[in-house]
């Protein structure tokens, strides 16, 4: 491959956020979350042993589940990604060689971005959607302001600070992808925790976005 794979259409624009996740109980976690609703998940390579996570979730999910990683800083994490079976791409920055590598594997990225110059050269560099993050720092109104200067498909995302009690406000400025960290997932969280937690965050996502 030898370029960025675009964002797939997913049912929910969602993504689990499980930092802190260990291998041990990766395929649980994962299917609970996946079996709610979630199709996409992240594990955080600031997690414990994250590739052997990353490797029990895509073995146990249907090829359909968008599993990577995130807080992927280098071009070696992209290639222990790739080896892990990830094809989901997200870090806190934007970094040409980091992208440049996930392109080479036609992975889905999804650069963090937090001021318009970030945000097109991320665009340049082929994104396939722009982590806005922290977006509560940013807010609805600062991503607003931001995304009107943008190519107008371009597929905008909030993480970082943000649950499912904000999804009107922010998919009335034209976001429409969700990355759900510690209001979904924290070390030590029991399997029903996550799950329950899950299906709120979908049914918010349901009544937001008009449903599934």
């Amino acid at each position: 491959m030898t370029e960025t794979a675009p964002f797939p259409k997913l049912k929910r624009g969602l993504v689990a956020i499980l930092r802190g996740l260990k291998p041990a109980e990766a395929v649980a976690i994962g299917q609970a979350v996946y079996e709610a609703g979630i199709e996409a998940i992240e594990v955080p390579l600031n997690s414990p042993d994250p590739f052997a996570s990353i490797a029990s979730i895509v073995a146990s999910l249907p090829r359909t589940a968008l599993v990577g990683a995130g807080t992927v800083l280098t071009a070696a994490d992209v290639d222990a990604l790739h080896k892990a079976g990830g094809r989901l791409l997200v870090s806190p920055n934007i970094d040409a060689e980091v992208m440049g590598r996930a392109m080479h594997h036609g992975m889905v990225t999804m650069p963090g971005v937090f001021t318009p110059t970030e945000a097109f050269q991320a665009i340049r560099l082929g994104a396939s959607a722009l982590k806005f993050f922290p977006a509560s720092v940013l807010g609805a109104g600062g991503i607003a302001a931001i995304r009107a200067v943008l190519p107008p498909t371009t597929l905008i995302g909030a993480v970082g600070g943000v649950s499912d009690k904000d999804f009107a406000g922010y998919k009335a400025v034209g976001v429409s992808v969700f990355g759900l960290g510690s209001s979904l997932y924290k070390p030590g969280a029991s399997v029903e925790d996550v799950a329950q937690r899950a299906r709120a965050a979908v049914a918010a996502w349901d009544e937001a976005f008009g449903g599934q």
